[in-house]
């Protein structure tokens, strides 16, 4: 009898929430259209992938596409590479966004504040294709702005985007200006349910706006930083694709060639689309890896994980 109470009250949330629901819809079949289906095709990565034969009449060949990864002259810089983009982007951009956020919240004139955020949101829904050109004009050796800048006050112009010592920096930096508005939202939504009475408390007894924020406003929102950090290590191997597609050049392979890049080299561009496949679940399980010790070491030391 319980049981169809309990039956009778889901259906009473449900009709009640139709809505709500309903806009679950899209997510729901865009993940498994898009994302739970293509598992299947994932043992291509342990066959030799013939488009003719399909899937399913492709020869079995084991592990020979991961030896073929591996082995690759190119493994080790590779692997470099991509770890040194990801952890560096992971120091710098979280720090940038969570300041951004801590800025934006602080500003006591609101309407500043708005200009300000709009502005920082902006580069996040431009294209890298249109970020390389932006970069092109204050970065070109011979007429960039930044360039001219340096030549005006008596130095020589630097090849920004085809030098190996300033490449890396570039990559950072452009990946923080660009995507910090974005990544600094959900501070900014976290930073909203604090409660404001803390502030007051806080003031009443002396305390100055840097001991408010070190003292109340970063401790009520670890658990969200938490959260976002593990979600970023669990990508770890995912050092920006498009943005160092459309940035890296031939003088720079040696700094900019990540496991992506490779893998759109050797593994579309010559069809080896088993090879392809094979990196990418190489990329998955020291992904799955990374976020479960590391939830499992901040859940240690700082008693809040991800799950």
């Amino acid at each position: 009898m319980r049981t169809n109470t309990d039956s009778e009250l889901l259906r009473k949330n449900i009709r009640r929430h139709l809505s709500v629901y309903a806009l679950l819809v899209i997510p729901f079949v865009y993940y498994v259209i898009f994302k739970y289906l293509p598992i299947w095709n994932g043992q291509i990565a342990f066959k030799d992938f013939m488009p003719l034969d399909g899937v399913m009449g492709s020869r079995w060949i084991g592990f020979e596409n991961f030896q073929t990864f591996f082995k690759s002259f190119y493994f080790g810089e590779l692997l470099r590479n991509t770890l040194f983009y990801s952890f560096a982007k992971l120091l710098v951009s979280v720090p940038v966004a969570i300041i951004l956020a801590l800025a934006l919240y602080e500003c006591p004139y609101p309407r500043f504040g708005k200009v300000v955020q709009t502005l920082a949101y902006l580069p996040h829904f431009l294209s890298w294709v249109i970020m390389y050109g932006i970069l092109l004009v204050l970065l070109a050796p011979g007429d960039g702005i930044i360039n001219d800048i340096i030549k005006f006050l008596g130095g020589q112009p630097v090849a920004f985007l085809t030098d190996t010592a300033t490449f890396p920096w570039i990559i950072i930096i452009s990946d923080a200006w660009k995507e910090m508005g974005w990544s600094a939202i959900i501070f900014i939504a976290a930073l909203m349910a604090i409660d404001p009475s803390l502030f007051e408390a806080a003031t009443v007894e002396g305390a100055s706006a840097v001991q408010r924020v070190w003292h109340i406003t970063l401790p009520s929102i670890r658990p969200v930083i938490v959260m976002v950090v593990l979600l970023r290590l669990g990508t770890i191997l995912d050092a920006g694709f498009n943005q160092m597609f459309m940035l890296y050049s031939i003088p720079v392979y040696s700094v900019a060639d990540i496991i992506d890049t490779w893998v759109y080299r050797q593994g579309l561009l010559e069809f080896q689309f088993g090879l392809a496949t094979a990196v990418g679940i190489f990329k998955g399980v020291i992904g799955l890896f990374t976020i479960v010790l590391s939830n499992w070491l901040v859940k240690k030391v700082a008693d809040s994980s991800l799950f």
